[in-house]
């Protein structure tokens, strides 16, 4: 019996990482004041960060604000704000990918079709128009 936990013990310390990368916390400042009011951040050896604030919101949630950090392997540092509140998660960052401009002929149509509600036309869930100006 003694042969087998041995064993096991043996096995588990063989399974383990060999060579973790251990990576340092620099700084890490923490503040709750007790009444749903709070702040964090922090900063590793390898370059991420994050800073957080936070306080009660008006629906009985967590409204929140901050930003965060890290190295991209091209060696820039990707930044991100945001928002956290009742209108859900807002994050800003030039690397967020935005939808390209609409041409400007969609931009005419869609004016087109503006117009045409305005004057009351209604179409099906086909596309095929059912009402026509008189």
């Amino acid at each position: 019996m003694k042969a087998i936990v041995f064993a096991c013990l043996v096995a588990a310390a063989l399974a383990r990482p060999q060579d973790p990368d251990f990576i340092g916390i620099v700084r890490d400042e923490r503040t709750d004041n007790g009444d749903g009011t709070f702040s964090f951040s922090f900063e590793t050896e390898n370059g991420i960060s994050k800073s957080v604030s936070g306080r009660p919101a008006d629906n009985g949630g967590q409204a929140m604000e901050g930003s965060f950090s890290f190295p991209l392997d091209d060696g820039t540092i990707a930044d991100v704000t945001f928002v956290a509140n009742e209108g859900g998660y807002q994050p800003q960052s030039d690397l967020i990918p935005t939808p390209h401009p609409l041409p400007a002929h969609v931009v005419e149509l869609l004016a087109i079709v503006d117009e045409l509600v305005r004057q009351g036309a209604t179409w099906d869930d086909q596309g095929n128009r059912l009402t026509r100006r008189k």
